[in-house]
């Protein structure tokens, strides 16, 4: 690691200074123009990013924008590898040039402001630093003026910011300046001399998270706000989340970027207990209608529905069964009434010392669950009390909802998104950690890269999954979600719904897509999402590869795709030599040219493959698939049929 520093010999009101990658073709400029700060961004000469604005707006004062002198200028550089506790990549090169550059208002009060910039080969960060200082001991912030000043006549792919289903909307593709209203990052953005960019953030704390919006042709951040209009209250010092650029020459190069992760800081706790898991759930049956998660007579969480549900997930090799609607406040209209939830009291039908009981003796784990409906100021007056009651019964996972279009904060309707929203998903996040718990988040805020932080947090929702299926899920979604969601982090996608016919819930998708969903929708924490007698009694060869997929990989490689068309990427087994290939189509169905060079060459695998048969279609003909097998070998090619709606996986072996 090599350090180096600048210190000007008088402060300069007119600067222009280059921070470059690594590899020295990503270049970001900052300059200093008669006081006013901005950037931009090329790579190898072309433009990515034209003159930017930077700068934040505060409350009743002048913006930390203009006015300003460079008093120094402060460099380093930094090349190291992590291991990852659980991951796309075990281990994880973080490499990266960065300057600092220590700015002071010329006039009056002399405010102090520090904007660092982070350059690695595949993207550029920065971020404010806002030391304590006499002029300042806190600040409110208002907005940011952060411009991301990218060629207006680029396609953008996204989804709207400030909607009632939080992050839970169809991507779609627009002209940037056809962009009207706030959209949420990531977006993903190809211009016109042919870079894909998606900007985004990374250790998001204490801090509204940012959406973006046209402003003048250029897309600006809009910091979301709290019920009161004002973006953020902090104490100094303070510094803001990293607002992110990722920069690849090919779309499916974003999807194996690290730098998001790269951003947040190394663990400061003993994280050894985290462990990825695959897990079952009494909830699907909710969604056909066969048991409700109301107490009745068909409550779905009993005490004999639990047991059931365990002793299948023995006998399917299944770890973990989640339990949903075992508590008190389901009653009714549960998102009108979530602010009755108990979280230390079942439901007279449900015995908790039971299940748990039950469970230990036969190898499963129980995943509790935590429905907030947004409710946080009931939630967090039981929180601690709401672990400990888990933890008591050797619960060691929780998927946690904030279901409501709103969170109720300090009596205040507040989005889910804003700092106080940001604010109570860590506090739940850190509690958990105090109590060894492992989280997967639903309604959650996006993420940043945290994770890397507080290896805890395993797994979020954030997008449509398959709950959305009956109508609201076209095969498309899940070609724009690797380009798009999951630039930001691993998805609770809920795949392996098997039983894709049922006409209480049709599912747009062929039995072997949902195989597929493992490989290319990374989690953590992934569910077998569909009723046990499905696997044991009807698709139990189709069940084999549900059961053997791993749940963290060694590395990823991303073999195909185009945003919204179809996707494929293959991932080796954390720690082995096995690998895993799924792909997924939009719905057209395609003929595409696998080619194996990833593999270690003079080595025979045997591959078997679970793909569409030729007559498979989402909509006539779900039932289509063909299980076969093949040695494949370092750079043979396979021509592979997907058909439309439909998808594939493979597992290979070493023979």
């Amino acid at each position: 690691m090599g350090f180096f520093g600048n210190l000007f010999k008088k402060p300069k009101t007119e600067a222009v200074y280059e921070i470059k990658s690594p590899d020295r073709r990503l270049v970001a400029t900052f300059m200093v123009d008669h006081g006013q700060i901005s950037y931009f961004v090329k790579k190898d000469d072309k433009i990515i990013l034209r003159k930017s604005r930077l700068g934040l707006l505060l409350k009743d004062t002048t913006p930390l924008a203009d006015n300003f002198s460079i008093v120094r200028a402060y460099s380093r550089s930094a090349d190291e590898t992590w291991k990852a506790f659980w991951g796309e990549q075990r281990v994880i090169r973080n490499n990266y040039n960065e300057t600092a550059f220590y700015l002071e208002e010329t006039e009056k009060p002399n405010r102090l402001l520090t904007v660092r910039f982070r350059l690695y080969n595949d993207g550029v960060a920065f971020r404010y630093e806002v030391p304590a200082q006499p002029a300042m001991e806190n600040m409110v912030v208002a907005d940011e003026i952060t411009e991301f000043s990218v060629d207006s006549n680029s396609r953008s792919w996204c989804i709207p910011a400030y909607q009632p289903d939080r992050y839970e909307y169809d991507y779609s593709e627009h002209p940037v300046y056809s962009i009207t209203d706030s959209v949420h990052t990531p977006i993903t953005i190809q211009t016109p001399v042919g870079y894909y960019v998606a900007i985004h953030e990374a250790a998001l704390y204490n801090y509204g998270s940012m959406t973006l919006r046209l402003n003048n042709s250029s897309l600006k951040a809009d910091i979301t706000p709290l019920s009161d209009g004002m973006r953020a209250y902090v104490e100094l010092p303070f510094s803001t989340p990293w607002r992110t650029i990722t920069v690849a020459q090919d779309a499916l190069d974003l999807t194996v970027s690290r730098m998001i992760l790269n951003l947040n800081d190394a663990p400061r706790d003993d994280f050894s207990w985290v462990e990825p898991t695959k897990f079952m759930g009494i909830w699907w049956a909710m969604y056909v209608g066969e048991w409700t998660w109301a107490p009745g007579e068909r409550h779905g969480a009993t005490t004999e529905h639990a047991m059931r549900y365990i002793d299948s997930c023995r006998n399917l090799g299944i770890p973990s069964l989640l339990v949903e609607g075992w508590n008190d406040g389901w009653e009714g209209d549960w998102l009108e009434n979530g602010v009755n939830n108990k979280f230390t009291q079942s439901t007279p039908d449900f015995d908790m010392k039971a299940v748990t009981d039950y469970g230990r003796k036969n190898g499963v784990e129980i995943i509790g669950h935590h429905e907030t409906v947004g409710f946080i100021d009931n939630y967090e007056a039981q929180l601690d009390d709401a672990y400990k009651y888990l933890a008591q019964y050797g619960i060691r996972y929780v998927k946690s909802g904030y279901a409501g279009s709103k969170m109720t904060i300090n009596g205040h309707r507040e989005f889910h998104h804003s700092q106080l929203g940001v604010l109570h998903y860590q506090k739940a996040l850190e509690l958990a950690a105090k109590y060894h718990i492992m989280l997967d988040v639903h309604e959650p805020i996006k993420g940043t890269g945290i994770e890397r932080t507080w290896p805890n947090l395993m797994t979020r929702e954030g997008a449509r999954g398959q709950e959305y299926e009956g109508g609201a899920l076209a095969p498309s979604h899940a070609c724009y979600l690797p380009f798009t969601r999951l630039l930001s982090g691993g998805m609770d996608y809920t795949p392996g719904i098997l039983d894709v016919s049922n006409f209480s819930k049709r599912i747009a998708s062929t039995l072997t897509r949902q195989l597929a969903y493992y490989v290319t929708i990374y989690s953590s924490m992934q569910m077998a999402a569909d009723r046990p007698q499905i696997y044991e009694s009807q698709h139990p060869d189709l069940f084999h590869f549900i059961r053997e997929v791993p749940t963290r990989w060694e590395q990823t490689v991303p073999l195909l795709g185009e945003i919204g068309k179809y996707y494929v990427v293959a991932r080796q087994q954390w720690e082995g030599t096995d690998w895993y290939v799924g792909g997924v189509t939009n719905e057209e169905g395609r003929k595409l040219d696998l080619y194996f060079d990833y593999l270690e060459p003079g080595v025979n695998y045997v591959a078997v493959i679970y793909r569409d048969s030729e007559d498979a279609h989402y909509r006539d003909h779900q039932l289509g698939y063909v299980i076969e097998e093949r040695i494949v070998r370092h750079g043979d090619k396979m021509e592979m049929y997907v058909a439309p709606g439909g998808g594939f996986a493979m597992h290979l072996k070493k023979q």
